[in-house]
């Protein structure tokens, strides 16, 4: 008799102990974690079908509040089918490796049939050519820099699978400078925008989301020519909330072990807040960063709030 396949969780728990700070390697000039670098044939040799969905975002700029609404959608907002299993196994994070028995991202897309929801956080540039060749649809979430940076500073925190962040000082220099696990924001963010039309890409707002939730579950709703009752986007809606998010143990990232994701350091769901950088920046690096942010976005207009 087969033996049942390990979950992710038993997976995990199993490889823990090999979890280590992985240090970053530049794969077409943008730093990722060693074992993403040494699978990069494989990974950017992936062919998705046409009914495939990518999800993709910079880390820690609402990648799991928007899978967790696109995944509602598709099940008419039973809440009970999106707890079958935790986010990373439900829609798998395509680029991602890690020790064995974790399966990777790509060993999971393997054992699931079309149509799949796909995670990424690959600057569009790096993104398998096969998307785009087979017409998928993508859905693209950007989140303000500041208040990006100051989630990506307490996910590296906690997560012990990401470069040691060093002290916040620095740590707002390596941002600017992209040199941080996936590369610059502001390459990746405008990346994505001008690409958008051209890609048919739904490119989605953080701040919006949050101003405005309903409206922008309709707007994913229509992108993937969805139709579901006002009571039930009301559900979701309701569903996707940070608080209700923050307690779903399907969706809070709290399976993983501690040796590997310290929410004792910080939670992964920490606050879900627009405009919280104001409580981690100086006036002075604040003025530093605004001043460097106008020299890197001059080439581009896109509409970011940094309050609402």
């Amino acid at each position: 008799m087969e033996e049942e396949p390990l979950s992710y969780e038993e997976a995990i728990n199993l490889a823990a102990n090999e979890m280590c700070r992985f240090p970053l390697i530049e794969v077409q000039g943008v730093p990722l974690m060693n074992m993403i670098a040494e699978k990069w044939s494989l990974i950017s040799a992936f062919k998705p079908d046409p009914t495939d969905l990518l999800v993709s975002t910079y880390p820690k700029a609402g990648t799991t509040w928007t899978q967790e609404i696109v995944d509602l959608l598709m099940h008419n907002g039973d809440a009970d089918a999106c707890k079958r299993a935790p986010t990373v196994e439900r829609i798998p994070f395509l680029e991602i490796q890690a020790p064995p028995p974790i399966p990777s991202g790509l060993e999971l897309l393997k054992s699931m049939k079309p149509p799949r929801v796909i995670k990424t956080h690959l600057p569009i540039q790096l993104v398998p050519q096969g998307f785009w060749e087979n017409k998928c649809k993508v859905i693209y979430v950007a989140r303000n820099a500041k208040d990006n940076l100051v989630s990506y500073y307490h996910f590296d925190r906690m997560n012990k699978t990401q470069p040691e962040p060093g002290p916040w000082d620095e740590y707002i220099q390596k941002f600017m400078r992209g040199k941080l696990a996936w590369g610059s924001w502001y390459d990746h963010v405008k990346g994505y925008w001008r690409a958008r039309e051209k890609r048919n890409i739904l490119y989605l707002f953080y701040e919006d989301m949050k101003e405005n939730p309903r409206r922008e579950v309709e707007r994913i709703m229509r992108y993937l020519d969805l139709s579901v009752t006002e009571d039930v986007i009301d559900k979701i809606v309701q569903l996707t909330s940070f608080k209700v998010m923050k307690e779903n143990p399907m969706a809070n990232y709290t399976f993983i072990p501690k040796i590997v994701f310290d929410h004792t350091i910080s939670a992964f769901m920490r606050k879900g807040e627009v405009g919280d950088w104001i409580n981690h920046f100086t006036p002075t690096q604040s003025q530093m960063f605004d001043e460097d942010y106008a020299r890197q976005m001059a080439d581009v207009d896109i509409p970011f709030r940094t309050s609402i």
